[in-house]
């Protein structure tokens, strides 16, 4: 018996933590641009800004007079980074912009370039710290999502199995072990109608939350998590 634990602890905990190129980049600076990508103004403990933002598209009613919406990066382009190719092609969240997914292992000058020019106006509202983060992100932190989560299903393709085991170890002394902690929050089971936001939060963490970012895991490992997340109460 003790044998067969410790074996298993430790392929564990190989598996657990020996992600692809984990090292190739820093990875807090690309979880913290993950967290700025999906709600900079909550992340820095900045002011929403007053005026929408100037690329957003009239024609999406429900957040075009929003700013606290449509300032954020993942509102355009999608918690996918895809935009109009990918899970924000059609719905409430629909815009018709490009994605991200193009400037993937591309220059991090070339996108805070984008990102302080005229039209996208970050200049002035995100530090130069903020904005290395950012492009890091963009450059180096995306995941190409449709091998972890089916499109047409919305089904991770992990196994919930192994996810329990480190959810348990992991994520339930904050969420519980039936996901419905802390109670100011949805039941985890209710979010995974949208499993691209929360691969997205497991990866980088909340912003300016304490949960932890993921990021260093095997991706595989995030998306037995996730598999496990679709079997919790969605009540």
């Amino acid at each position: 018996m003790k044998t067969v634990l410790k074996a298993t602890t430790t392929g564990l905990l190989l598996t657990f933590f020996m992600a692809p190129s984990v090292m190739a980049q820093d990875q807090g600076s690309i979880a913290r641009g993950g967290r700025l990508f999906d709600k900079w103004c909550k992340e820095i403990k900045a002011e929403v800004p007053t005026e929408s933002h100037k690329l957003y598209p009239a024609a999406n009613e429900k957040y075009a007079d929003n700013p606290g919406a449509n300032w954020r990066c993942k509102e355009c382009h999608g918690w996918d980074g895809m935009g109009v190719d990918g899970a924000y092609a059609s719905g409430k969240h629909a815009t018709g912009i490009k994605g991200i997914n193009g400037m993937a292992g591309g220059d991090p000058a070339a996108v805070t370039a984008v990102l302080t020019g005229d039209a996208h106006g970050y200049g002035d509202k995100l530090s130069e710290a903020d904005l290395m983060d950012l492009a890091n992100f963009v450059t180096a932190g995306q995941i190409d999502m449709d091998v972890y989560i089916d499109r047409a299903t919305k089904a991770p393709k992990g196994n919930a199995v192994q996810g329990e085991q480190v959810y348990n170890t992991v994520c339930a002394n904050c969420h519980g072990v039936d996901g419905k902690l802390p109670k100011e929050m949805p039941p985890l089971g209710s979010l995974m109608g949208n499993p691209w936001e929360i691969m997205h939060k497991v990866l980088n963490g909340q912003p300016n939350e304490r949960m932890p970012a993921l990021r260093a895991i095997d991706h595989q490992v995030a998306t037995d998590i996730l598999a496990y997340l679709a079997t919790l109460p969605k009540e």
